[in-house]
C-alpha cells in the first residue's frame, strides 16, 4: 500500500487530536498501528508487542520497536523518527517523549495494559481516550473496499467448493482442515479466525469448536469461516445439508433466516440507526413466533480485524454511514436440533447498500 495512504490516515488522526486538545496519542493495538503506519499487522502473542506508534497533534510521529524489527521499520518509516528499545522499553520510550517535550500522552484504556500504563506513568501524564483510531477505521476507502471485495470473493469460492467435502463419515475437524487448505491453496495469507464447524446439535453453538463429531446423512452442518487476503478479512456463515433431500424443517428454518436477513438488508442506508436492522430481523422472526431462538446481535464491522466497530444489535448506538462494511448474520438455534445462520457482508453506499 502506498506510504501516502498511511500519512493521510495520520493526518486525519491529527485533526481528531486537535479537536480534543490532545498533544499525542499512544497507538499500541496491532491493527491500529498497521492502519496508521503499515508496520506489523500482528503482535507475536497477547503479552508481546511488535512496537508502538506515537502520533502527535502538530509534529513528527514516532515508531518504537525492538531490534528484531529494525530493518522492517526502516523500510516504512523515516529513520530519524524510529526508536529502538531493548529490555528497558518504558524508560526508553518515556525519556524519548519527555525529551521531545511531550508531557501528556493519550492512550486507549481498552487495549493498553496496566503494566505499560504503570511503566510510562513516571515520564508522561497519561489520559484515557477510547476508540480514536477505530472511529477512522470504520469507514473504508476505495482501496480498502477493493481488498475487502477480493477477500469476500475468495470466501464465496471456498463456500462453493467445500460442499464436495460434506459427506457422511467426515469429522468437523476434517472439514475445518479442508477449508484451511482451500483458502491457502487459493492465495489467502492466513485464516481470519479459526473456522466454526458444527454438525447437528453442535450447530446450536454459535461459536462451535470443530471436534470429532462425524457428518451423517440427513445432518445439517453450520460453517462460519473467513480468510485474510491483502491484509483484509472476510467472514461468512452458511448452513448446509448433508445428503440430497433436506428435511422440511431445515428448509423452513433456512427460509426464515434468509427472510430475516433480507428484511434487515432492505432497511440499510446512510443515517439509519444501528438498532433498526436488528429490529427488522427480530420483528420478522417475532411474527413467525421464533424470535426467542435468535440469541445474538445481527452483525459487526469487518476489515483489518474480523470483529470491528460498528455493531448492529438491540443495544447498538450510532448510525450507518457510507463506507461501513458490516455483516448481516441472523440465526435461529435449538439445542436439541441444531442451528441455522446465514451471513452476508454489506457495504453502505451513498444512497443505500450493496451486498458484497
Amino acid at each position: 500500500m502506498d506510504k501516502r495512504i498511511f500519512e493521510q490516515r495520520r493526518d486525519n488522526l491529527k485533526r481528531k487530536l486537535a479537536e480534543k486538545k490532545l498533544p499525542a496519542l499512544l497507538v499500541s493495538h496491532a491493527a491500529n498501528r498497521f492502519y496508521l503506519s503499515g508496520f506489523e499487522l500482528h503482535d507475536g502473542q497477547c503479552n508481546e508487542s511488535s512496537g508502538w506508534v506515537v502520533v502527535t497533534q502538530d509534529g513528527p510521529d514516532y515508531l518504537f520497536t525492538d531490534p528484531r524489527f529494525d530493518d522492517a521499520a526502516k523500510r516504512l518509516w523515516n529513520e530519524e523518527n524510529i526508536v529502538i528499545y531493548s529490555d528497558k522499553k518504558h524508560r526508553t520510550v518515556g525519556e524519548f517523549l519527555k525529551g521531545k517535550g511531550i508531557k501528556t500522552l493519550a492512550f486507549d484504556p481498552e487495549v493498553t495494559s496496566l503494566f505499560d500504563h504503570e511503566g510510562l506513568k513516571p515520564y508522561v501524564d497519561l489520559t484515557a481516550q477510547r476508540g480514536l483510531v477505530e472511529e477512522l477505521r470504520i469507514y473504508k476507502d476505495e482501496e480498502e473496499v477493493r481488498r475487502m471485495e477480493a477477500s469476500i470473493g475468495l470466501n464465496h469460492k471456498i463456500m462453493d467448493e467445500i460442499q464436495e467435502f460434506l459427506v457422511p463419515g467426515v469429522t468437523e475437524k476434517e472439514v475445518a482442515w479442508q477449508i484451511e487448505k482451500l483458502f491457502k491453496n487459493n492465495g489467502a495469507e492466513e485464516m481470519a479466525f479459526s473456522s466454526i464447524v458444527g454438525v447437528g446439535p453442535n450447530a446450536a453453538l454459535p461459536h462451535a469448536i470443530p471436534g470429532e463429531t462425524e457428518l451423517r446423512e440427513g445432518d445439517l452442518v453450520l460453517i462460519d469461516t473467513g480468510c485474510r487476503l491483502n491484509d483484509y478479512n472476510s467472514d461468512q456463515t452458511r448452513t448446509f445439508w448433508v445428503g440430497d433431500k433436506p428435511s422440511d424443517r431445515f428448509q423452513q428454518v433456512l427460509e426464515w433466516v434468509q427472510g430475516a436477513q433480507q428484511a434487515a438488508i432492505d432497511t440499510m442506508r446512510p443515517g439509519l440507526s444501528l438498532y433498526e436492522p436488528w429490529k427488522a430481523a427480530w420483528d420478522y422472526f417475532d411474527k413467525l413466533g421464533v424470535a426467542k431462538y435468535f440469541t445474538h446481535g445481527l452483525g459487526h464491522g469487518v476489515g483489518l480485524e474480523t470483529h470491528e466497530p460498528p455493531r448492529m444489535s438491540r443495544v447498538a448506538k450510532g448510525t450507518l454511514e457510507p463506507g461501513v462494511i458490516i455483516t448481516v448474520e441472523p440465526g435461529l438455534y435449538w439445542p436439541d436440533w441444531g442451528g441455522v445462520r446465514w451471513e452476508h457482508e454489506v457495504l453502505i453506499t451513498e444512497d443505500g447498500c450493496r451486498v458484497l
